[in-house]
């Protein structure tokens, strides 16, 4: 399935909701029709590579403990 076309100002709202340990990728989903392989390539394409990888190791922590995070 093809990513949507964001704008700068939704890829920078998709990232903020991303990088926020509250928000799920279904409801990024929800909002911006954004599967989570297509919000971790926006994260790839748009974070410095040490930031991403520290964003995916406390998605995948965070995952490991509580089943419905992200």
């Amino acid at each position: 399935m093809p990513a949507p076309t964001l704008n700068a100002a939704e890829v920078s709202a998709v990232i903020e909701m991303a990088l926020s340990d509250h928000i799920s990728f279904a409801s990024i989903e929800r909002e911006y029709g954004l599967s989570d392989s297509q919000v971790k390539e926006l994260m790839r394409d748009n974070l410095k590579p040490s930031s991403y990888r520290n964003w995916r190791k406390r998605v995948r922590q965070f995952g490991d403990r509580r089943e419905i995070y992200k």
